[in-house]
């Protein structure tokens, strides 16, 4: 590597370690076994490593602030706007302001992270640390940001090829499908769709590859239909349209993206379809166990129920609606609609903790916290009475 600086993630690489690991390993800090951080500094020899003096000095003194990465079209998502709130909650009681990283300011340029100078000096020179939510391996921003010399949390995995984050904050996304396809399922529906976002964060390949799996364990065959990650309604209603026309057996109908739903009730009411039942307005909560827990006089998922078939070549008018995530449109739709609850400002919170327990030195780099979901059922996937 002799013709460019080497750089740690080099060093990393080359010595099987993460970035946070050879930086303890260099710097003789951290829980590094002795084995390690004599293998790691002796790469760092070979390779010709040469710290960067002034980095280091930024990193080791507080700017009182962190940085927050959003993907791009979390502006006009409820979802992305409460992890926010919750975030920042959580960095005040550190006593740490929270500086929201505009997708102009992060994809390079002047003063980008990935512009003029490296991506280590623009942001590392303003934050501690910084939140990466949702992190797209094709959002341009994220391999800069990961190794911008200071600590990472993601909010979900990254699943590109660069450095890893120094933390993470996941949820099971596949059993928050997987729930929401065994409650339909349990509720009579029989064929069963799923409007699944586009995209390559985690949430949306985890989302893609469970309603194929679930389908093909089940032996069920799942209309999979591929959205925008961010589908507004009237997008959903387009494609519930055409869904429905082209395949009239549909019976369930599960919409992936924040604050869509709205739409496939919509494309229901066009073709006629009944959805739920408008005379029930109760919720229930599943907690992320997938355990259903009934209010008294909650049809039982047992109890009997119209099935699709069961007027014999006719296709059925009742259609299911959920959603994979709950928020404002889905609990003041008509019906109401039976959402997995994400917790987005619990989650943020979650996120912007294990941060400032990192940089305080109070939890080990390299830690992954899990984040519950509850599945929230309302009257779009009510029992008919």
């Amino acid at each position: 590597m002799t013709s460019r600086t080497v750089t740690l993630l080099d060093v990393a690489r080359t010595a099987g370690v993460s970035k946070s690991t050879a930086s303890d390993a260099l710097q003789g800090s951290g829980r590094v076994a002795e084995v390690t951080r004599d293998r790691v500094r002796a790469v760092a020899e070979e390779l010709g490593y040469r710290p960067n003096s002034a980095a280091r000095r930024l990193r080791r003194s507080s700017t009182g602030a962190i940085g927050l990465h959003l993907p791009q079209t979390a502006t006009r998502l409820d979802y992305y706007m409460n992890l926010a709130f919750g975030a920042v909650a959580r960095a005040q009681e550190e006593g740490l302001d929270v500086v929201l990283l505009a997708p102009a300011s992060t994809v390079g340029g002047a003063g980008g992270a990935t512009g003029p100078g490296g991506a280590s000096g623009p942001v590392a020179s303003r934050v501690d640390g910084l939140l990466v939510i949702d992190p797209e391996v094709g959002d341009s921003a994220v391999p800069g940001l990961l190794d911008a010399g200071v600590p990472v949390v993601t909010g979900e995995r990254y699943l590109g090829p660069t450095a890893a984050p120094t933390g993470a904050v996941i949820c099971d996304n596949a059993a928050s499908l997987t729930a929401l396809l065994d409650h339909v399922t349990e509720r009579g529906a029989r064929r069963p769709a799923v409007l699944a976002p586009a995209g390559t964060s985690a949430w949306a390949t985890a989302l893609r590859a469970t309603a194929a799996s679930w389908g093909q364990e089940h032996g069920v065959d799942v209309a999979l239909r591929t959205v925008p990650f961010a589908a507004t309604p009237g997008e959903a209603e387009e494609t519930t349209l055409a869904l429905l026309r082209a395949d009239p057996a549909v019976d369930a109908v599960i919409c992936a993206p924040d604050g869509a739903a709205p739409g496939v009730l919509r494309a229901a009411a066009t073709l006629g379809r009944t959805v739920g039942t408008a005379a029930s307005g109760r919720t229930n909560s599943t907690a992320a166990s997938g355990r259903t827990v009934d209010e008294p006089g909650t049809p039982r998922a047992d109890a009997p129920r119209p099935t699709a078939g069961e007027t014999g070549a006719h296709p059925p008018t009742l259609l299911l609606v959920a959603s994979c995530v709950d928020g404002t449109a889905t609990r003041s739709a008509e019906p109401p609609v039976t959402a997995v609850d994400l917790r987005p400002a619990a989650y943020g919170r979650a996120c912007a903790e294990l941060l400032c327990d990192i940089l305080a030195g109070r939890t080990p780099p390299d830690t992954v916290r899990r984040h519950a979901w509850v599945l929230e059922t309302r009257a779009s996937t009510a029992t008919p009475t």
